[in-house]
């Protein structure tokens, strides 16, 4: 039987290697809808952050999504991250 392959991912925020479960994908689309990715499927332009409140944080505070993403994403973003990462513990 063929072994699953393992899928690695950088964080935008802390360039740390990981693999794609331990990330959360943030996408925008085409339409310029950005949203949060919990299938990893989703079309459009990507970037994934670590499983973790401090760097969703950090994320807000330095912006780093709005620049990988380019455009501007909303507060509801970072808060819903934060909401998935609460109930992930």
């Amino acid at each position: 039987m063929k072994e699953k392959k393992l899928v690695l991912r950088s964080c935008v925020l802390t360039r740390e290697t990981l693999e794609k479960k331990d990330l959360l994908r943030i996408v925008r689309s085409k339409e310029g809808i950005v949203s949060v990715d919990l299938t990893g499927k989703a079309n459009g332009r990507g970037a994934y952050l670590k499983k973790d409140i401090d760097v969703v944080k950090k994320a807000k505070q330095v912006k780093i999504l709005d620049k990988k993403l380019e455009c501007k994403v909303p507060d509801e973003i970072y808060d819903q991250l934060e909401e998935i990462i609460n109930e992930s513990k």
